[in-house]
């Protein structure tokens, strides 16, 4: 698979929506052990509108069906959470603009501005124990496959999925930096971070539905 369509981006998004609903009280009670303990219901909310609101979405184009996404991420999903997740989708719209399919290095080119929209928005960076100690490993790994001159997105995300599942136990005994679990100082050493295992999750579940496709 050397491409992506508009209809891969859908179950992408669809299974990530399914995750988010699926864990709701998973979520929760990870951030419970050194956060507010409502991450699971903000991502939740915000997904949840994004089934219901499902057949209404611009599909013009890939971007436009990502914008969309965005908006309703950023208007749903309480917390740090929402702006942080809007984001995201934003860059990736805005990259994927008049699209029809994407290739592995556009995805990388993509995935690379939703952590820097993400960054700048948050203020965290890799190492502050939040989800971008998922997705930034993961983004390199698609990368250097880019660099290795290999173009099957599925054989790349299933070794991102890889490293990003890593992250969740690699990262256990860091202190976090940023977000909610920072204001616990040390009391977040040993907790696994929300925002990683949702990551790692999603991608797990995403690698997935495309074997099955």
């Amino acid at each position: 698979m050397n491409t992506i369509n508009l209809s891969d981006v859908e179950r992408t998004v669809d299974t990530m929506a399914d995750v988010a609903l699926a864990n709701e009280k998973y979520f929760c009670e990870l951030d419970a052990a050194a956060g507010d303990a409502d991450f699971g219901v903000s991502l939740a909310s915000g997904f949840k509108v994004i089934k219901e609101q499902w057949n209404d979405f611009d599909r013009s184009s890939i971007g436009s069906f990502l914008m969309k996404i965005s908006m309703v991420i950023t208007s749903h999903v309480g917390g740090c959470s929402g702006p942080i997740w809007g984001t995201a989708f934003m860059k990736a719209g805005i990259l994927s603009k008049d699209k029809q399919e994407l290739t592995l290095p556009e995805l990388v080119k993509i995935f690379r501005s939703a952590i820097e929209g993400m960054m700048a928005r948050g203020g965290a960076k890799p190492g502050d124990k939040t989800l971008l100690d998922a997705l930034v490993p993961a983004t390199d790994v698609l990368e250097q496959h880019v660099n290795d001159g290999k173009t099957d997105i599925g054989a790349a995300f299933q070794d991102a999925t890889q490293v990003a599942t890593e992250a969740i136990e690699k990262t256990r005994d860091w202190t976090a930096q940023r977000g909610r679990q920072s204001f616990t100082g040390d009391r977040s050493k040993g907790t696994l971070a929300p925002g990683i295992v949702a990551v790692a999750t999603m991608m797990q579940e995403v690698e997935k539905s495309f074997a099955k496709a």
